[in-house]
């Protein structure tokens, strides 16, 4: 009963993480993106390289979805939950990183 509550706490956190992270890069996607480009159409090789991370970002959440999934049927399944969440966790502080570095600045001065 405590593994099944753990399992589920677990994908409870991860479903809500993956949602938020979901709804943030759609937001620059369909609206900030746009902005800053027509603002600095300069910023076109950062947006574009930071569209593409998303899609790595989204393909990496759905990776770990699989995993958490598989491991309510395999218990000795939490390497693949932690494998995931470490290539996710590297690829979103890469992405985060860069996101930062190049438009603080545009942010600043278009907005």
């Amino acid at each position: 009963m405590t593994m099944r509550q753990n399992n589920w706490t677990l994908g409870t956190y991860c479903e809500s993480y993956c949602r938020v992270l979901t709804m943030h890069h759609t937001i620059e996607d369909a609206s900030m993106f746009p902005d800053l480009e027509r603002g600095d159409p300069r910023l076109r090789p950062v947006i574009d390289r930071l569209k593409e991370e998303h899609l790595v970002v989204h393909d990496l959440l759905e990776e770990l979805d699989r995993a958490l999934v598989a491991l309510v049927s395999e218990p000795d399944g939490l390497e693949q939950v932690r494998a995931a969440l470490d290539v996710l966790s590297d690829a979103l502080l890469s992405h985060l990183a860069y996101e930062e570095r190049e438009l603080i600045e545009p942010l600043a001065r278009l907005t």
